[in-house]
């Protein structure tokens, strides 16, 4: 099994699909490693050899920002926002769309799931 970057890359899809389950590697920078390493895209991730695997992990781990650095500077970059109070920083405490979406209908992921509105009170029988 392939290690890299602390994750295991599933081993019955092709190396170019399995590097994109790592944190910061989509398909185009997948395909921009394999071309680095010299390593063919079309091989399964359980095909690979240890070389091959170490190439990738040597261009993966120094090249790249992934897995807990990026995540770690994605937080602060939104948490400078926040501590500046821009705009943006105020809709990111709020959980409010950050980027001009409108908010009147729609933004369900930001907002969270629909609250019942509390209706009248009932006046109590006697």
């Amino acid at each position: 099994m392939a290690r890299i970057a602390g994750v295991d890359l599933p081993r019955d899809k092709r190396i170019e699909i399995g590097l994109t389950y790592i944190y910061g590697i989509g398909l185009s920078r997948s395909k921009e490693i394999l071309e680095k390493t010299g390593v063919n895209a079309d091989i399964r991730v359980k095909d690979l050899a240890d070389s091959d695997v170490a190439k990738l992990r040597e261009v993966v781990e120094n090249d790249y920002q992934i897995e807990g650095d990026l995540r770690r500077w994605e937080s602060m970059n939104i948490k400078r926002l926040m501590d500046i109070g821009c705009y943006r920083g105020r809709r990111h405490r709020s959980g409010l769309p950050v980027r001009g979406q409108r908010t009147r209908t729609n933004a369900r992921t930001r907002r969270g799931k629909r609250l019942a509105i509390a209706g009248k009170k009932k006046p109590g029988k006697k």
